[in-house]
């Protein structure tokens, strides 16, 4: 059964995720996570496009991607056969590192954006192994609290830009989550 074709638009945003096969770890050590960030630095390079929030977990990535020119098929494509075989090498293993193609759902508006950046950011809290999420190292979280200038590979200020300041943002993703028929609201 064929994949269903991706609506994409210039601007558009997604959330894209991708797992590792049947669940297994995609990232063994610092350096997995690295070459990881490097590839996606690269595919940024080669195919503009502004990458708002990240989390590298252990077993599966977070994306909240913004295109410019190119829809996202093109570099996810690109990145996940490089890290692949990066992997496979690596390791000496063969077969599928992914479960599946990667999984890009399009963002609506800046509310979508706004709270799918909350939710990739507090992912480690929510596994249990972070306390909060300016404690993981393998998250953008830390690039917007911080007071150095952005790195070139996360843009900030778009998100940013909605907030008094950064200790403003910092709160929103540490509002508590309140549940209601058991869907999750924030509070």
């Amino acid at each position: 059964m064929a994949n269903p074709k991706r609506v994409w638009f210039p601007h558009a945003s997604y959330h894209i995720t991708s797992r590792g096969n049947r669940k297994a770890d995609i990232f063994y050590d610092p350096s997995d996570r690295y070459y990881y960030l490097e590839l996606l630095a690269q595919n940024k390079q080669s195919y503009p496009f502004h990458l708002h929030a990240y989390c590298l977990m252990t077993n599966h990535v977070h994306l909240l991607i913004e295109t410019i020119d190119h829809p996202p098929g093109i570099f996810m494509k690109e990145l996940h056969s490089k890290y692949a075989m990066y992997f496979n090498k690596k390791y000496d293993f063969v077969g599928h590192l992914f479960q599946g193609p990667y999984k890009a759902e399009l963002q609506g508006d800046i509310n979508a954006m706004l709270q799918v950046s909350r939710y990739i950011h507090l992912n480690p809290c929510r596994a249990n192994i972070a306390s909060s999420p300016e404690e993981y190292p393998w998250s953008s979280y830390p690039l917007y609290l911080s007071k150095r200038p952005p790195s070139t590979l996360i843009t900030t200020s778009t998100l940013l830009s909605y907030f008094k300041d950064k200790e403003e943002y910092d709160s929103f993703v540490k509002l508590p989550i309140k549940t209601t028929s058991g869907h999750p609201e924030i509070g």
